[in-house]
């Protein structure tokens, strides 16, 4: 377990590393640590170089932070998910947040609305939308018996399909060209427009967000093995599954906020984590943000670079590795899909 969490946390800081190094615009890797130690102490950088130097520091290293931020989060809650409908085919999205938080989006790509709030305007209102979803999920999947997990999965689906279709109508209404583009490009997540203001909050959710999962990674075994063994085992299922599903739409809801909807990351990566650790989420939570965050930020350096200087959305390049990976998993004779 330790060589493994080990293991991912070097080959983490070496994608960073690698993340900042590579781009299209030539800049060599020594220059990339002298700006980074400038950044870092508050040096001071010759004028010839303030165009690299921005490049780097408030470009490059915000985008590849935020990437492993995001790729953290999915991570985490693709875990949690699946424990709490236990399906080995839910992800983040399962639940409709994501879908719901682009129609916020859109409506602020696509209409202009909220253009007081400057820069804000697109994060702030994907996650007003994406707290709606949440509220209106909520409010249809419970029911006398509580938050079951097939009324969950029903109702997330259902609702995700009805907020698609209204982005749809957006995106053909669209009166511009370049609007729809950038809207089909967030829908497809991107990192393109990661900057140091959205770090903080993302950073904190995921942080806190992975916290309460790890505290509550024994009832989630429980809860993983169904409720009336965890009722035994001392766990309410109903109670666990309010809170679940309230950590898991605020840190997928943050993150869809500053990143789009990225997909397969938190489909895969817990599948892939049990294989290496089992299925104790004590282990699999443990390892689980590493693995994702290195998922991601490797994702987002192949957008940039497979058809530089254009960009490719970060999603395209989770799904071409995702589902061939994941069809290699089923047909895996050892693997059983967390035993499900």
């Amino acid at each position: 377990m330790l060589p493994r969490t080990l293991g991912l946390a070097l080959l983490l800081a070496v994608s960073l590393w690698c993340g900042v190094a590579l781009g299209a615009s030539g800049i060599g890797a020594t220059e990339v640590g002298r700006f980074l130690w400038a950044g870092l102490t508050g040096g001071t950088v010759h004028a010839r170089d303030a165009a690299a130097y921005t490049i780097v520091w408030e470009i490059r290293l915000p985008r590849v932070v935020l990437g492993a931020i995001v790729g953290a989060g999915l991570a985490s809650v693709g875990v949690a998910v699946q424990a709490m409908v236990r399906n080995a085919l839910a992800d983040p999205f399962v639940l409709g947040i994501s879908s719901g938080a682009a129609v916020g989006a859109n409506a602020v790509i696509l209409l202009g609305a909220f253009a007081g709030l400057g820069v804000w305007a697109l994060s702030l209102s994907a996650f007003a939308s994406a707290l709606a979803a949440m509220v209106l999920v909520y409010a249809v999947a419970r029911s006398p018996q509580g938050l079951t997990p097939l009324r969950l999965i029903l109702t997330g689906t259902a609702l995700a399909y009805g907020f698609e279709a209204v982005t749809t109508v957006m995106v053909f209404g669209a009166a511009r060209g370049e609007a729809a583009r950038s809207a089909m490009m967030w829908l497809l997540g991107s990192l393109g427009g990661a900057s140091w203001a959205q770090v903080p909050l993302a950073a904190v959710t995921v942080a806190a967000g992975w916290t309460w999962l790890r505290r509550r990674a024994e009832s989630l075994n429980a809860l993983a093995m169904g409720d009336e063994t965890s009722a035994a085992l001392g766990v309410r299922p109903g109670r666990l599954r309010r809170e679940l599903f309230l950590v898991t739409a605020a840190v997928t809801g943050t993150v869809v906020a500053v990143s789009g909807a990225i997909g397969f990351v938190g489909l895969m990566v817990p599948h892939v984590v049990r294989m290496l650790v089992g299925a104790d989420h004590r282990r699999v939570l443990a390892v689980a943000p590493l693995a994702g965050a290195v998922l991601l930020v490797w994702a987002d350096i192949l957008s940039r670079l497979l058809l530089a200087p254009a960009e490719l959305p970060v999603g395209v390049i989770t799904a071409v590795v995702g589902v061939p990976a994941f069809l290699l998993l089923m047909r895996r004779g050892g693997y059983s899909f967390g035993g499900r």
